[in-house]
């Protein structure tokens, strides 16, 4: 997720701060350059003026220290989160801030996408956006004191785009050459004027040290457990290959002072333990081995809870309301198996899986059936096309299902009880159609090649286990022939970066604000490099152009109406079969730890805005 931006987005310029004085850029005429800012929007005003004291979500009286103890499933064995060799570390996310490294901006989590000085002190961006500048701040220095420099950020941008993983080339592609114009000054110069949220994303890029990797001693195209240094708040302290990470909060860190950290980071130590199983964090939890756990199981949620430290008030239990969207999660197919080129093999699939009487059996009835790749947000597709969507769908109507014109996209449902014999039936007569008769085993085989409708889904944990094996039996009434096998993260990890899998189990996470990362999801190009995130292996032309068109709509109504209709086309190509989604964030923790009042919609915010209210 989150999978960008994952929370990002936002590109209106406001309140000019710095004198044009410091612009060197010689390229252009000074009259004609554009005023320093201290933030940019993707669409409309920001949110935060040039005096801002903190952000909102953020409490600048939080008081600092102690230990935050959190929880990982499965293992690591790198802290390079931005190579795709290895597993990194939790803590180390891969684009934008982290604990470690910081990107030039960093977004704001209660608006759209809105980015604000962080390493760069102010932006330029020309009106027609044909490239953008970055000021660095003087104060901005690494872990060893020396200062954050415009080659440090050429060199980040270069290295990501060589050596790093290829979703940097999906996502920064369209930028024609980066040049330091200064010391404290780079500028991105794009191929094309048209990619609207470029100079933000270009903002959230993490700004490496060239001096540290560019050493005989650390080679950034290789996994390592030696702690890296960066800018951030944190440093790697503590390392246990596979088990636990610790960081500790830097005494000398330089943004300690700035509007946008106050109120944040105020934890001494932050430490992720990390559990082989699910069911063991959740009694290791219980037991007050960590602090603070997001359940995402229904049942756990309704029935694991009701401990003495739950009860007499020790471990606190929310729910508490989002507005985050859900983006896809669902089972989905590799189109490079050849059994799952045919639509109607995956839309027949998708008919033996009985959400209703899943959610009943084991989620208590909580959750909601997912209809688009864009899920409780205003760009989610609902209805028959209208208006400007489907003008837009209009171009390519002789390259579309025609139902993407006259039926609104809802995946099969029952009445709860169990019996889906209609849908089997439906699901039958598709795979005839597809080519697929019953065998003498009961196996289905193509007619024409003998080919048996044969698949594995693979995860890598298994707590989709009990929601799948009714869904394989359910195929095996219709002749499919499929099992479940739960991998460990470290093989999972590899079988995804090389496509080596049938099915398996994917949240792909969306932002408010779509746009490049959308390539890397499902464009063409992406679809056979190791290690990008176009798993399901689509190449599809329409789906290219309006990938294309969504990167480079003018306007937020434009960008909806485009978000839209790329929704449609890949709903009714059955490239999932879609799970479901909760619009709330459940929350329990001990209660050593305090929250803001009030907390984004798009994230909790436990690492950086919760703290310890008593240190035990």
């Amino acid at each position: 997720m989150s999978y960008k931006k994952y929370l990002l987005i936002g590109l209106v310029l406001f309140w000019p701060l710095n004198s044009l004085a410091q612009n060197t850029d010689s390229s252009a005429n000074a009259s004609n350059l554009p005023i320093p800012q201290h933030a940019v929007s993707m669409h409309g005003e920001v949110k935060y003026g040039p005096n801002y004291t903190h952000f909102d979500y953020a409490n600048p009286n939080a008081p600092k220290g102690g230990t935050l103890k959190l929880s990982a499933l499965g293992s690591f064995d790198s802290l390079n989160p931005y190579i795709v060799k290895g597993s990194p570390a939790a803590g180390l996310t891969f684009l934008g801030s982290n604990l470690v490294f910081e990107s030039l901006m960093e977004q704001s989590n209660d608006e759209p996408f809105t980015m604000y000085g962080l390493l760069a002190e102010t932006i330029e961006l020309p009106e027609d956006r044909s490239w953008v500048a970055f000021n660095l701040r003087p104060e901005a220095k690494w872990a060893d004191g020396s200062p954050v420099t415009a080659k440090d950020v050429v060199w980040s941008f270069n290295t990501l785009m060589e050596k790093g993983t290829p979703f940097f080339k999906a996502y920064y592609g369209d930028v024609k050459n980066v040049t330091a114009t200064s010391p404290s000054r780079v500028k991105f110069t794009f191929l094309h004027n048209g990619n609207a949220e470029l100079p933000l994303i270009l903002s959230q890029m993490p700004v490496l040290p060239e001096t540290y990797w560019s050493g005989e001693s650390h080679d950034f195209s290789k996994t390592t457990l030696s702690p890296p240094m960066g800018s951030g708040p944190y440093k790697i302290d503590q390392v246990v290959p596979g088990r636990s990470i610790t960081y500790t909060k830097r005494d000398d860190w330089w943004g300690s002072d700035l509007s946008i950290n106050k109120g944040r980071y105020n934890f001494k130590n932050i430490v992720y333990d990390y559990y082989l199983d699910d069911n063991v964090a959740l009694e290791a939890f219980l037991s007050g081995a960590y602090d603070v756990r997001l359940e995402n199981t229904a049942k756990l949620w309704a029935t694991a809870y009701k401990t003495p430290a739950v009860n007499s008030g020790d471990i606190q239990k929310e729910e508490i309301q989002n507005g985050r969207p859900a983006g896809m999660q669902g089972y989905i197919f590799n189109l490079r198996r050849d059994i799952f080129k045919d639509p109607k093999v995956r839309e027949a699939i998708g008919y033996a899986f009985d959400f209703d009487w899943s959610n009943k059996q084991f989620a208590y009835g909580s959750y909601t059936r997912t209809k688009s790749y864009f899920e409780n947000s205003e760009l989610a597709s609902n209805g028959i096309p209208q208006g400007r969507e489907l003008e837009i769908l209009e171009e390519f109507r002789d390259q579309l299902p025609n139902k993407v014109f006259t039926e609104e996209y809802s995946p099969p449902a029952s009445d709860g009880s169990g019996n889906i014999r209609a849908n089997l039936r439906v699901a039958a007569e598709l795979l005839e159609e597809a080519g697929y008769i019953l065998g003498k085993n009961g196996v289905r085989v193509h007619k024409d090649t003998g080919t048996p409708l044969r698949f594995e889904i693979i995860d890598g944990n298994p707590v989709f286990e009990r929601w799948t094996l009714p869904f394989i039996r359910n195929l095996k009434r219709i002749g499919v022939d499929a099992n479940f096998r739960a991998v460990d993260s470290a093989q999972y990890q590899n079988r995804m970066n090389n496509y080596d899998y049938d099915m398996t189990i994917m949240s792909i996470g969306q932002s408010s604000s779509p746009g490049n990362e959308q390539l890397d999801f499902w464009g063409s190009e992406k679809a056979d490099i190791p290690g990008s995130r176009n798993y399901i292996g689509i190449k599809n032309p329409v789906i290219d152009e309006l990938i294309r068109m969504v990167i480079e709509a003018p306007s937020r109504d434009e960008l909806v109406a485009r978000t839209r209709a790329l929704d449609r086309v890949l709903l009714w190509n059955h490239y999932v079969v879609p799970h479901w989604h909760f619009d709330k964030w459940r929350i329990a923790y001990w209660n050593k730890l305090s929250r803001p009042e009030t907390l984004s919609d798009l994230t909790p915010g436990i690492s950086d805005t919760w703290w310890v209210e008593q240190d035990n």
